[in-house]
């Protein structure tokens, strides 16, 4: 693993956040971010709620807000939002920037909030979709840490490009847009650019965790571990859909976003069917129409997850989720997990070191 600097937000963390049993496991991510535990609760729309990004983070991992979510699904004023996580625990916290270019009113929107969150603190930003050079530069005088989401070689040469500090490998074992990837495949393919790669998609259990790290993975991000947690307000029927489900149990649709987005195979899922209609597939194709569709999908999807999160009966069963389902069998505190990931990572030997020490 290449050294890193540590995170302009101070370096290690401070005392009496993660609980003293955990063990440091240093790694060019935990280095990145100034955390504990290499592991990363991945921003989620619309299941990221306050109080799951602080659990992960109190527990010495990192949880990544999605603006999105935390305005338009849990109801925050961007900034009240990030003080009241910042309320619940004094570690490290990062934010997601989507940098589709498809509309520039979200953009004006993404860069007041990529202020108010350098404002506020925040050190550490996961990017997705598009060239993300505008979020390197425009965190680079406070310190930034920008780490991008990748799904093959020709998307993490322009990540580096653009002047990253890491890459997220999103793998076909991945909740939310998948890879077309192997995790084995995925870290061969983008290993060898001199940038930390963390592995998102296939980890549920502390066994997938080791596997991740022994293979040369900086980390992990996760996202549907998270959902069966008591710290996350998804419904019970949403959390009982992912403690049931198997592998073969998750589809991909085109339904909500135009490309595929892996979800829990219901009947609901089924009604409405896995490929997008033929005008969408057409307007997607078009060099200017794409980002047209693209904003009307992720309008449309904000509103139909959102539906889905707040439905306690299951009628809608919109529930989207990674193949590590097939490792998810209880509801766990969010400090349970990654404390356990920590230590089963020590017994192995693996990333001994102070948490946030620079490289």
């Amino acid at each position: 693993m290449t050294d890193a600097p540590s995170a302009a937000s101070g370096g290690p963390p401070p005392e009496g956040g993660a609980p003293d049993s955990v063990p440091a496991i240093d790694t060019p991510l935990t280095r990145h971010a100034g955390i504990r535990v290499p592991v990363v609760c991945g921003a989620m729309y619309p299941c990221s709620n306050p109080e799951l990004v602080a659990a992960a983070s109190a527990a010495g991992g990192i949880g990544i807000v999605q603006p999105v979510s935390l305005t338009y699904v849990h109801g925050w004023d961007f900034r009240e939002g990030l003080r009241y996580i910042r309320s619940l625990t004094d570690r490290p916290i990062g934010m997601n920037a989507l940098i589709e270019q498809g509309s520039k009113t979200y953009r004006r929107r993404m860069e007041a909030w990529l202020d108010i969150a350098l404002e506020e603190g925040v050190r550490f930003f996961v990017t997705s979709l598009g060239k993300p050079r505008w979020v390197v530069e425009r965190t680079a005088a406070g310190g930034g840490i920008v780490y991008h989401d990748v799904t093959e070689r020709k998307w993490a040469l322009k990540a580096v490009d653009s002047g990253v500090h890491g890459l997220i490998g999103v793998n076909a074992l991945a909740g939310g847009h998948p890879g077309p990837r192997t995790p084995e495949a995925l870290l061969d393919e983008v290993g060898d650019l001199g940038l930390p790669v963390v592995c998102a998609g296939g980890v549920a259990t502390e066994e997938d965790f080791v596997r991740v790290l022994r293979l040369g993975y900086a980390g992990v991000q996760m996202g549907t571990r998270f959902i069966a947690t008591p710290e996350c307000s998804a419904p019970d029927a949403y959390k009982q859909a992912i403690l049931e489900a198997g592998s073969d149990d998750i589809v991909h649709t085109e339904r909500i976003s135009g490309v595929p987005v892996a979800v829990i195979d219901t009947p609901y899922i089924r009604r409405m069917g896995l490929k997008a209609g033929w005008f969408a597939r057409r307007m997607l194709r078009g060099r200017r129409t794409k980002h047209w569709m693209r904003t009307f999908y992720a309008l449309r999807s904000f509103w139909q997850l959102r539906r889905a999160l707040r439905d306690t009966t299951g009628s809608t069963e919109y529930w989207q989720a990674g193949r590590s389902v097939a490792g998810i069998r209880a509801i766990e505190p969010t400090g349970e997990i990654i404390g356990r990931f920590a230590r089963a990572a020590a017994r192995a030997g693996l990333g001994g070191g102070a948490p946030g020490s620079p490289g």
